[in-house]
């Protein structure tokens, strides 16, 4: 198997809360996630809004510092690296921000936008910036000759093109993309998709594929990984994913998915409560205040996120599967 490009053990992000200056407690975004990425692979980290994703995306590229854990990139531990230890490795670490508006400066040109991170990094490709800057646009889809205007000039599809150029700058390994498409028109959307999709085959990339669309994931992910208030819940090839799920919240996620095919909704799996606070996670399992297989076990033991029958595919349940079997071999 290949050695893996990105390892990421126990990772973890708490943020302090506080009552004038004095802390009273910590939002428990990020609570230990462990996953490995391999050179040309895409992982999927799909859950609900608020389950810590984008966090997670953040620390990866080390915009965020992590409370614990670890984040090994290419061999090399960047858990806590500091920005001149950072800076040769933000050529193979890049990230495309959700908002293609936001994450544009407007008062810069495309050319200017797209070039800076060769400027920062002191980089002077054969045939100057300018020519490199207009061969990345032409890339990704726009007409070079627009190297000249502004962000507020450009359709929100165009803009995120603009911030997929950026971030190939470099010639990166790895990119994180956090929720790249969620901004755009549905039709704008398959676009940007098809266009990831042949750069990573074309240039060998790495992705870490942040969303909640369950569609846009089965599209264009290697693997999956389903998170829940901080934790991953389920990890696997997205075959095994989508068609075999094992966990409960995975089962309720996959349910809600539109199917033009049924005519009814007898197949849904509505889940009852809201989600609890990350201030104050349940003890135990904490899909278990809204998981229609929760036991007293549920309660005191949190389930480790161990393989399933021996395969790749891993998942944190007592219970996991259709058919109610725990962890031990036992049945409900």
């Amino acid at each position: 198997m290949t050695e893996a490009l990105l390892t990421v053990r126990g990772l973890t992000k708490h943020f302090p809360v506080r009552d004038g200056f004095r802390a009273s407690g910590a939002v428990r975004a990020v609570d230990g996630v462990d996953f490995d990425v391999r050179p040309g692979e895409t992982l999927g980290l799909v859950g609900e809004s608020g389950c810590g994703k984008t966090t997670t995306g953040r620390m990866l590229v080390r915009l965020l510092e992590p409370t614990a854990g670890s984040i090994e990139f290419a061999g090399r531990d960047i858990t806590h690296a500091r920005r001149r230890e950072l800076r040769p490795l933000r050529q193979d670490l890049q990230i495309i921000f959700q908002d293609p508006y936001a994450s544009l400066n407007p008062r810069h040109t495309v050319g200017r936008i797209v070039a800076m991170p060769l400027q920062v990094n002191r980089i002077t490709p054969p045939g100057g910036i300018k020519k490199r800057v207009q061969e990345l646009l032409e890339l990704v889809g726009l007409n070079p000759e627009h190297y000249n205007r502004y962000p507020h000039e450009f359709s929100g599809g165009q803009r995120q093109r603009i911030g997929i150029a950026r971030a190939l700058a470099l010639r990166p390994k790895l990119i994180v993309a956090d929720e790249p498409v969620s901004a755009l028109d549905v039709s704008i959307q398959a676009q940007v998709i098809n266009l990831l999709r042949e750069l990573q085959r074309d240039l060998d990339l790495a992705f870490v594929f942040i969303a909640h669309d369950l569609a846009v994931i089965r599209h264009f992910c290697h693997r999956v990984a389903v998170m829940y208030l901080g934790k991953i819940v389920e990890i696997g090839d997205r075959d095994d994913i989508y068609e075999r799920p094992q966990h409960p919240y995975t089962r309720a996620l996959l349910s809600a998915v539109p199917d033009v095919t049924q005519t009814d909704s007898s197949g849904r799996i509505r889940l009852v409560g809201d989600v609890p606070t990350p201030l104050n996670p349940p003890s135990g399992c904490r899909f278990r205040t809204r998981c229609w297989k929760a036991q007293e076990r549920c309660a005191t033991d949190e389930p480790a996120l161990v393989p399933r029958d021996g395969g790749v595919q891993a998942v944190a349940c007592h219970f996991p599967g259709p058919d109610g079997q725990d962890s031990d071999g036992g049945t409900r």
